[in-house]
């Protein structure tokens, strides 16, 4: 199992590449790279495009009622998509290698941050979940932040500790302390979705890395189970895994009764742009996490499947950005950029298809939302970053140390 997983990140698998020669294997790698940034910058532009039309078709009623103008939302996502694609613009010119200089650094950031929102909690300055933290309109979700530091620093300790990476005391548990630390922090606040998506993002950038698979093996045989138990010790999380187990209508919550009912209507075709019946205040959320029923209300099966395509050609990119990066560091950090933005995507969408429990996972790059499109945005300037850098990279022999895996 890891061998096939590694090998779509390690290994060029087109026939007879091995007899080329040297140079023409880079060649053709580089051209492969290229094409995979480019259509990957095209599928961004797309996802970006869909979500400002479907935005503001799903949220016009709800911006109305609370904002007193239907073009509220479409606004705000109309100015961060621009931000957005700016952000990638200019994160894409950036040598990559500088977060791995600054990976300690963010990583701290993150965990002092989840710190005081939760301090901030205890003292009651923040009712509910502790997530956001900013002032007035400028504010960000810390788990966000959160989730990109563990993929910078894992992506540097891993590709450092190649040369022993199976070993249990000097690597492993210096890499579990960190993950542990921050899905516990962000479990708190609480946020369990997030935290388990993160942990598996962590646990999974573990696994391409080298770690011993029995060591995984074992660490999830303890986690489960606590997590299982944290998960349950939430009456609202107990009420939806009971709606999400239920066997007839009656026992479904009414958001995943109004989702089922919005996919229902879309049939194969949709009822058209701005048609949706769902939106008009039936469905809460509608712009934002359950926005992929508008989706399929609006466009049908066609329109909802065309999403899926665009987010599995996202994956597919990504993927062959990291199995051609000049580093380690490039391959570690392009692998997880790639899965936690599609695994974030997947989650979404089984929720709004009730293939899995309710959860408060967004769409990227669809769902309203500002900062965490800007995130998102960071991260495929960084793939960008990654994919163009390679040549120049490897011509200067900059960072020799993070490409033999081993530190000078």
């Amino acid at each position: 199992m890891r061998a096939s997983l590694t090998l779509m990140v390690n290994t060029d698998n087109s026939t007879g590449s091995s007899a080329l020669p040297t140079q023409e294997r880079d060649s053709l790698s580089s051209r492969r790279e290229i094409i995979a940034g480019k259509l990957l910058m095209l599928i961004v532009a797309l996802l970006i495009c869909i979500g400002i039309v479907i935005v503001y078709s799903s949220g016009a009623g709800w911006a109305e009622r609370k904002y007193a103008s239907s073009e509220y939302f479409l606004w705000r996502q109309l100015t961060f998509a621009v931000l957005g694609i700016s952000t990638v613009l200019l994160v894409a010119l950036i040598d990559y290698h500088v977060f791995w200089k600054s990976s300690k650094i963010i990583l701290f950031a993150s965990i002092v941050l989840l710190v005081i929102l939760l301090a901030l909690k205890t003292v009651g300055l923040i009712s509910g979940a502790a997530r956001w933290i900013g002032f007035g309109p400028v504010k960000f979700q810390v788990s966000d932040f959160a989730k990109y530091a563990i993929i910078f620093h894992f992506s540097k300790l891993i590709s450092e500790k190649q040369a022993y990476i199976r070993d249990l005391h000097n690597s492993y548990y210096p890499l579990l302390i960190l993950l542990l630390t921050v899905v516990a922090l962000v479990a708190l606040e609480p946020n369990f979705s997030t935290a388990s998506l993160i942990a598996i993002i962590g646990f999974a950038l573990m696994f391409i890395g080298g770690v011993s698979i029995r060591h995984l093996m074992a660490t999830a045989s303890l986690l489960i189970p606590i997590a299982a138990v944290f998960a349950i010790a939430a009456p609202y999380r107990v009420a939806r895994l009971l709606s999400f187990t239920s066997g007839n209508e009656k026992g479904l919550s009414y958001q995943v009764v109004q989702a089922l009912i919005g996919l229902g209507n879309g049939g194969l075709f949709g009822l058209g742009i701005g048609a949706s019946k769902q939106r008009e205040l039936y469905l809460p959320l509608s712009y934002n996490d359950f926005v992929f029923v508008i989706i399929g209300e609006e466009y049908g099966f066609v329109g909802a499947v065309a999403v899926i395509v665009l987010f599995a050609g996202f994956f597919v990119c990504g993927i062959t950005i990291a199995k051609h990066a000049p580093d380690n560091f490039g391959k570690y950090v392009a692998s997880g950029i790639t899965m936690a933005i599609t695994l974030f995507a997947f989650v979404n969408i089984a929720v709004a298809c009730h293939l899995l429990p309710t959860t408060g996972v967004a769409l990227p790059f669809i769902s309203y939302g500002g900062t965490a499109l800007l995130f998102n945005s960071l991260g495929v300037g960084i793939l960008m970053s990654i994919s163009r850098h390679k040549t120049k990279t490897l011509e200067k022999g900059a960072f020799p140390d993070i490409i033999d895996g081993t530190r000078a």
